[in-house]
């Protein structure tokens, strides 16, 4: 869970006791204070996401091996976190940017699409898109693990409606709030991937009648590296539309644009279980907090049906 410049932890350890820490939240905005401002601090803030989540995610390995002499991010190492966000950044962009443009290559050897100068091509990339992103999301939800995971992100969104609306903060309590919230990185991504979608229609054709270098392979390169390049600016533009929507819950034009997101959510989000509501609860009120300890335990309000994960702990908690 994040509070301003505070990032807290908390995990659930094999001997069924919830171990939490805070840390100081990683932002690239504090250390180049122009980036804070409004479409421009979008993509900064999507980087230091990144980050603290994959630090979070070592730390709570290293907990579940019952390591707790590792402190802070576990010994992550600096080029170990820079190789991991690399290749997760990678990854993504390689599934999500440069297949469906691949697939849509496809469909216009099939005759079905037209060149990049029309709108076909762009329509399939963005059902390719669309696709992949889905079946992504509904394939990894039959992971136990990622599961779980997705658990963990329905006890967060719970504990957090709890809070806002002044409810009592008790595991029994925040289940009866909604696992869906219009804050959600989930809306966010959507956000993402929509104008993408929309921009990418509009802009590639203007930017060949601008530039073309000539010969296919080079032509498709040159779209690719531009459609990487815009990634930043989208990012940037995504950030301030779901902050704006998230800002005004009750406008009816907010809802619409959040209406999606939190669609969605139901795939990323579970219904959690007190054990897990309990973990969630602990990180909000560590993250709330202003004098709490470094790291402190605290007993769980029941154990007899506890259970050790053998690959990762249960971390409550995402940006």
């Amino acid at each position: 869970m994040r509070n301003a410049d505070t990032l807290a932890i908390a995990v659930r350890k094999c001997d069924n006791s919830i171990y939490v820490e805070k840390w100081p939240w990683f932002s690239l905005t504090d250390r180049i204070p122009w980036v804070k401002k409004p479409f421009l601090r979008g993509f900064p803030v999507l980087v230091e996401t990144l980050v603290n989540g994959i630090k979070a995610l070592n730390f709570s390995a290293v907990q579940a091996a019952d390591e707790p002499e590792a402190e802070g991010d576990g010994g992550l190492k600096t080029w170990h976190l820079v190789l991991t966000l690399v290749m997760s950044v990678g990854l993504a962009l390689g599934l999500f940017v440069v297949v469906p443009h691949l697939f849509s290559l496809g469909m216009e050897a099939l005759g079905l699409g037209s060149d990049m100068d029309g709108i076909s091509f762009h329509i399939w990339d963005g059902i390719f898109k669309l696709a992949i992103f889905l079946g992504y999301i509904v394939a990894i939800s039959f992971v136990p693990d990622i599961r779980r995971v997705f658990q963990y992100h329905g006890a967060e969104h719970k504990v957090i409606w709890a809070h806002e609306k002044g409810g009592e903060m008790t595991p029994r309590s925040a289940k009866a709030f909604s696992r869906l919230h219009p804050r959600c990185g989930t809306t966010f991504l959507l956000f993402v991937l929509s104008l993408s979608i929309v921009l990418h229609t509009v802009l590639v054709p203007l930017i060949l009648q601008i530039y073309d270098p000539g010969g296919s392979i080079w032509r498709h390169v040159y779209i690719l590296s531009v459609k990487l390049l815009l990634m930043v600016p989208i990012s940037c533009v995504a950030y301030e539309l779901i902050k704006f929507a998230g800002a005004r819950p009750g406008n009816p034009f907010c809802r619409v644009l959040s209406g999606p997101g939190l669609v969605l959510q139901n795939l990323t989000t579970h219904e959690p279980d007190e054990t897990q509501l309990e973990v969630a609860l602990a990180a909000l009120e560590a993250a709330l907090g202003t004098s709490a300890e470094d790291a402190v335990e605290v007993e769980a309000f029941r154990n007899e049906d506890a259970e050790c994960l053998a690959q990762g702990a249960n971390v409550a908690g995402s940006a």
